[in-house]
């Protein structure tokens, strides 16, 4: 059949059968993607809640109280369970940025939802340039920290060695959940509306200063660690731009998080190796707050 449209001369639209997707060219706008963004931020704030306040019932606190909510801010950041149930509190906050994300790529299911994010390989660069480039980011950020610092105390170190199992489930989370919830909300819905309204170069930007808006003032004044977050956060969004597709940046982001991960299980073991452990210590904790910074946590 012929469809007449304003911009120019009839085209022709076949019954049940969709236009090509683009994933340069998304069907969703920028404010639904915004609103995403936003609704990422505020599951991340609200869902621990859920796991803290029955906790502290449970140890007695009294939610009449006018010092309640005092007393629930010191639970949370020194009690060894309080501290895993936020951190357990992560699992489900991403399964519901997966499921805003996928209601708005799809619109309930009536769009694919990988091939609309731009899942696949571009000819420029595949799985294992994928992996090596998610190696080369690993280190380079690494350097940039050291260089600039990156020893100022922050919230994590009082995480990682809380217990064992607060450990083990963020370097679980870091490779199964943190690596796509990032790359969908940034270099998905975010990167692909702003791209079509501002150009490549300023969706760059933007979506740069979207991830430092929530990230920096975490983790200042540690300029070392912003400034790795930093170059990890626009390496990905030019690959993105650079190749049209969302799965290279998964892989490297798993790449960089996996290997974080590695650290942080072996860690607690490095101190056999004699005089190199120290080094080794220090250098496990400055990635896992990279991974932590770039993961929302």
């Amino acid at each position: 059949m012929r469809e007449l449209t304003s911009a120019g001369p009839a085209r022709t639209v076949t019954p049940g059968v969709h236009e090509p997707i683009d994933p340069n060219n998304p069907r969703w706008g920028l404010g639904g993607a915004f609103l995403v963004w936003v609704a990422s931020i505020i599951l991340l704030a609200i869902i621990p809640l859920f796991f803290l306040i029955p906790y502290s019932l449970q140890r007695g606190l009294d939610p009449g109280s006018p010092e309640y909510v005092n007393n629930l801010a010191a639970l949370a950041l020194t009690d060894k369970t309080a501290i895993f149930l936020q951190v357990l509190a992560l699992l489900p906050t991403h399964l519901l940025t997966f499921a805003l994300v996928w209601v708005l790529v799809t619109r309930f299911g009536q769009r694919p939802f990988l091939a609309s994010l731009g899942w696949g390989w571009s000819g420029r660069i595949r799985f294992w340039r994928s992996v090596g480039l998610g190696v080369a980011l690993f280190l380079a950020g690494t350097g940039i920290a050291n260089l600039l610092g990156a020893d100022q105390p922050t919230q994590l170190e009082q995480i990682i060695k809380s217990s064992p199992a607060a450990r083990y489930l963020i370097a679980a989370l870091a490779v199964l959940t943190a690596p796509f919830v990032e790359e969908f909300i940034y270099r998905g819905v975010l990167y692909a509306a702003l791209q079509r309204l501002v150009g490549v170069s300023g969706a760059v930007l933007l979506v740069l200063g979207l991830f430092t808006l929530i990230h920096v003032p975490q983790y200042w004044p540690n300029f070392g660690v912003i400034a790795a977050v930093g170059m990890l956060s626009v390496s990905l969004t030019i690959i993105r731009a650079y190749t049209g597709r969302l799965l290279p940046c998964i892989v490297i982001h798993f790449v960089f998080n996996g290997i974080t991960s590695i650290l942080l299980l072996i860690e607690p073991y490095l101190p056999k190796f004699g005089q190199a452990s120290g080094q080794a210590d220090s250098a496990a904790l400055l990635l896992a707050k990279l991974w932590l910074s770039v993961s929302g946590l």
